[in-house]
C-alpha cells in the first residue's frame, strides 16, 4: 500500500505565500466542493451517482482541508475492509443464497399474480 500523503493544502507555493490568495483559494475550493456535493445529494433519489458525486466533491475538498482529507482516509479504509470481507467465500455463499432465496420468492409472486389476474397491470385490475 502506497504510503499516505501528509495531511494539509496541496494549494501551488505561490499560492500558500500570500495569505489574502491563499484564502481566496480555499473559498474556492470549498465552493467549488459544495457544489458537487450539492449536486450528489441531488442526484442521491434520482437515477444517477449521487454517492460517487459525494465522494468526488469530499475529494475536492481534500485538497485543501484536513478535515476533508481525514474523513476520505477513514472512508477508504472501510470500503478496503468491506471489500475484503465481501470477498470472504462464506460470506459471498451466504449471498448467493440470499440472492437466490430472494429472486424464488419474487418469481413466486409474479407467478401467482400473472396466473389470479393475467398480464394486467395492477392499476389496470378491476375487481
Amino acid at each position: 500500500m502506497p504510503p499516505e500523503q501528509p495531511l494539509g493544502s496541496r494549494a501551488p507555493h505561490f499560492i500558500k505565500r500570500s495569505r489574502p490568495l491563499h484564502l481566496s483559494w480555499q473559498v474556492g475550493v470549498f465552493v467549488v466542493g459544495l457544489a458537487v456535493v450539492a449536486g450528489g445529494v441531488v442526484l442521491l433519489p434520482l437515477p444517477g451517482p449521487g454517492w460517487l458525486v459525494i465522494f468526488a466533491g469530499m475529494a475536492i475538498w481534500a485538497t485543501e482541508f484536513v478535515w476533508a482529507q481525514l474523513v476520505l482516509r477513514w472512508t477508504k479504509r472501510k470500503v478496503t475492509e468491506a471489500a475484503q470481507k465481501a470477498l470472504d467465500p462464506k460470506v459471498r455463499r451466504r449471498n448467493i443464497i440470499l440472492t437466490a432465496l430472494g429472486v424464488t420468492i419474487i418469481a413466486a409472486g409474479v407467478a401467482v399474480y400473472a396466473w389470479k389476474f393475467g398480464l394486467v397491470l395492477p392499476w389496470n385490475v378491476a375487481e
